[in-house]
């Protein structure tokens, strides 16, 4: 640890919508700072900096450079996740890298493959294995409370303006970003994947509906386990106005519905009970809750400490 005694330093590559989310997790936690931040764009770079005191590197190897910087968040365009971040891992960085690892399997087979030779921790953020519905969903799968899993469904029913898509020419595009189902799916599926084991099985078809992009705004699969169970997944940001993420799990023995990392229904028998939920990220990109970030962060800090691999494998299935 070559920052403050007792803390770990953080930088952030990129800082766009999402950088302002790890800084602010960054912030809650009291064992790590942010030091400093680049930007390939230098004046959002600085007023960034600025907003948080911290420093403004030119470039990314002045950022790598610095020995106050134990961790890189990798927050630039999805397609240069693994560039960026196999060039931190050189350097001795642990990694915090944005979802998803990046737009191509052998891109994240590279970063996988440099992170563990340089012996860093590596998190690719999915966050929402640390709210609160799913830490209590896992609890009940793990306690056998739905019985045998046989069917479960991921939705993501959101909605994006075509300002979005053009707020950034990398946006929407198969190379730099992909489409919704890599963008903002990818939470729900790695929440369905988590839950309910490895998948044998997928069918799938996507379409681009409502938005002058290059990759799709809706996608439908069909997904069949190595249990035996089977489960849907549907992806969207052409669904007007926005709604919850939704997972529902369904076993022998019950049923538990998430929307939005809280459990509004589960059903055993014939007991069933509503906890309400609400909306969010659904139609605004930028409502995402720190906590689940932070809590994600927090788990690296503790795997780099105690020598242990970080909570599930790190982005690759």
């Amino acid at each position: 640890m070559t920052s403050e005694a007792g803390s770990r330093g953080f930088g952030v590559v990129g800082t766009g919508v999402i950088a302002a989310m790890h800084a602010a997790a960054i912030a809650t936690l009291p064992r790590a700072r942010l030091v400093a931040v680049t930007d390939v764009a230098g004046g959002a770079a600085a007023a960034f900096a600025a907003a948080r005191d911290c420093a403004a590197e030119p470039g990314l190897d002045q950022l790598l450079a610095r020995p106050d910087v134990d961790v890189v968040c990798v927050c630039v365009p999805s397609g240069l996740h693994a560039e960026v971040g196999v060039r931190a891992a050189l350097a001795g960085k642990h990694l915090v890298v944005e979802k998803p690892i990046d737009v191509t399997l052998p891109a994240a087979d590279r970063l996988i493959g440099a992170a563990r030779a340089a012996g860093v921790a590596l998190t690719v953020i999915s966050q929402h294995r640390f709210d609160p519905g799913l830490i209590e969903l896992k609890r009940l799968l793990g306690d056998g409370a739905l019985g045998r899993l046989v069917l479960a469904e991921a939705s993501t029913k959101w909605y994006r303006t075509q300002a979005y898509y053009d707020s950034a020419e990398w946006r929407g595009t198969w190379a730099m970003d992909g489409g919704s189902l890599m963008n903002q799916g990818i939470h729900y599926v790695d929440l369905l994947r988590w839950c309910m084991g490895p998948v044998t099985e997928v069918t799938a078809v996507c379409a681009t509906q409502a938005h002058q992009i290059e990759a799709e705004d809706t996608a439908l699969a069909i997904v069949r386990f190595g249990s035996g169970a089977v489960g849907t997944i549907l992806s969207s940001t052409a669904a007007y106005p926005g709604f919850p993420q939704r997972l529902e799990i369904t076993g022998t023995d019950g049923t538990v519905i998430v929307e939005d990392g809280r459990i509004v229904r589960r059903a055993f028998g014939a007991a069933a009970r509503h906890d309400g939920a609400g909306a969010g990220a659904a139609a605004d990109p930028a409502a995402i809750e720190v906590a689940s970030h932070a809590a994600q962060i927090a788990d690296l800090l503790a795997a780099v400490e105690e020598g242990r691999a970080r909570r599930g494998r790190p982005g690759r299935t």
